[in-house]
């Protein structure tokens, strides 16, 4: 038998008082599962103005004599109405297991076809399942056409925004990795939230399968409460979350502001297409976040990607299964116990450093990482006149001069073979988003028009009147001396005066 999961069932519940216990009653099939070794239902009351409180309540009371004692619960009051989308932000908020899944408080749904899916995240790696109406199923209950049209067309439109070919967005059943569903800022208050999560899944390059499922849908004298104006806010939603990309909560790592980096591909390619020409066979890529960069530069003999971000981890995971090559692993720059066992000729390491108090001592371990005469490749900010919020918010310690930077590199045993001075462009946004308007967060659209901008403009970055606004440093692992190289003062003293020089440009 293959590892065993929990799961967290999210109830959503309004004014449902004669059906949500027998809903909820309907979740002891779960107890069947060999895939599961914990259920945590979390039913969330949404304000309800019937007798559903009551009702609950009386569940609750009465719960030591069902086999649902078995299961872990949690019971959640709204003091006012607040919608779907928001009765499950609040659920979320107390998950604590592998998966997490929808279950409306009606009879809609049956929960034997959650046990089907469960399997899937352990046989296929899924990332989400959706338990689809439409897909051939045992049986379905028939009923309203122009509903199931509505439905059909808002799975289209889904469809055209994501680039998936789902045939049941709009299903109830969706269930997802729980790290996966808290890592995703949910922003939907009602309905909008199906439209919502399916597109930031998908721009999360998740795997999702489907499933055909059972439905026994109820008419509106039956106590159906979604309408048309329902169909017309999704629509709104799916604009909305179209040109979004607020798909990463806020942590540590900076992972929002990284994504909205990451609508730029172009400007990724120049990256890549620069330090492309200084690299061997067998690389480590420290810090390589969603693999952007990675796919610009693989294949090779021997590719090691790592990162911090357990997200990133998840996602880098996903790119191994075609690419045999690819080892992914995590990788903390300052903590040298945690590099891989084998050297490398090549390590990579961009927009890593500055995050780093100790910048000196993370170059090394990247230096203790390489072969004899191994080379690294280094990119950080230069210009501390450029330092503003936008160096703040994403944990820059430091923006480097020339000089500061080979002091930095010769005392942790480097050699420097070459340094390239890169993207002009982007210095007057940086400037002014994060000196001016003190902004903490690029605007979408400037980063769109520079991945519109890129191809104009990098025959020609080096002509423009700006500071550039990162370093290239191109190192050699010198091993004369113990690895100790000094900086010679004359030297040091020519490169400040050409930094001076630069920043006056």
């Amino acid at each position: 038998m293959e590892r065993k999961l929990s799961l967290a069932v999210l109830v959503p519940v309004y004014n449902e008082q004669y059906l949500v216990e027998a809903s909820l009653l309907r979740l002891e099939v779960l107890r069947e599962s060999p895939w599961l070794n914990r259920v945590k239902v979390i039913v969330v009351n949404d304000a309800s103005t019937d007798q559903t409180g009551e009702v609950l309540q009386r569940f609750r009371e009465e719960l030591g004599g069902t086999g649902l004692a078995a299961f872990e619960w949690v019971f959640v009051d709204h003091e006012v109405n607040k919608g779907k989308g928001s009765s499950i932000q609040t659920a979320v908020q107390h998950v604590d297991t592998d998966l997490a899944v929808i279950h409306d408080a009606d009879l809609e749904y049956h929960p034997e076809d959650l046990l089907k899916m469960i399997p899937l995240f352990v046989k296929e790696d899924a990332d989400a399942v959706y338990g689809s109406r439409f897909l051939a199923s045992e049986y379905r209950r028939v009923l309203f056409f122009r509903h199931t049209l509505g439905n059909k067309l808002l799975t289209l439109l889904t469809n055209l925004v994501t680039d998936l070919n789902l045939t049941d967005m709009e299903t109830c059943y969706k269930m997802v990795r729980s790290d996966l569903l808290k890592s995703i800022p949910l922003e939907s208050k009602r309905f909008g939230f199906e439209p919502e999560i399916t597109i930031k899944l998908a721009k999360r390059e998740a795997r999702i399968f489907e499933l055909p499922i059972r439905y026994s849908g109820r008419t509106y004298t039956e106590g159906k409460k979604i309408t048309w104006k329902d169909g017309v806010n999704a629509l709104g939603a799916l604009l909305k979350y179209k040109v979004s990309d607020r798909i990463y909560v806020a942590d540590e790592h900076g992972s929002e502001i990284l994504a909205r980096l990451n609508r730029a591909p172009r400007f990724t390619k120049w990256m890549a297409d620069t330090i492309r020409p200084y690299l061997g066979e067998r690389v480590l890529e420290i810090g390589a976040g969603i693999g952007n960069l990675t796919s610009n530069l693989v294949p090779r003999k021997e590719y090691c990607a790592s990162d911090v971000n357990p997200q990133y981890l998840e996602k880098l995971k996903k790119m191994q299964q075609t690419r045999p090559y690819l080892q992914v692993q995590y990788t903390d720059a300052t903590e040298g116990d945690t590099y891989p066992a084998e050297t490398f000729d090549t390590v990579i390491c961009l927009n890593v450093v500055e995050h780093l108090a100790d910048d000196v001592g993370a170059l090394k371990n990247i230096r203790a990482t390489l072969e004899r005469n191994g080379r690294a490749i280094i990119l950080v900010p230069n210009g501390p006149g450029l330092y503003g919020t936008l160096d703040k918010v994403l944990g820059h310690y430091r923006r480097y001069t020339e000089a500061q930077l080979a002091e930095a590199c010769g005392r942790a045993g480097f050699r420097i073979e070459k340094v390239l001075k890169f993207n002009r462009i982007g210095a007057p946004g940086w400037w002014w988003n994060g000196r001016v308007l003190k902004k903490t967060t690029f605007g979408f659209w400037q980063i769109k028009l520079l991945n519109v901008l890129v191809p104009l403009v990098r025959p020609i970055d080096r002509f423009l009147p700006f500071p550039h606004l990162s370093w290239i440093m191109i190192l050699r692992r010198d091993d004369a001396d113990m690895g100790i190289v000094s900086v010679d003062p004359s030297e040091q003293q020519d490169m400040e005066e050409r930094e001076r020089t630069e920043q006056g440009r």
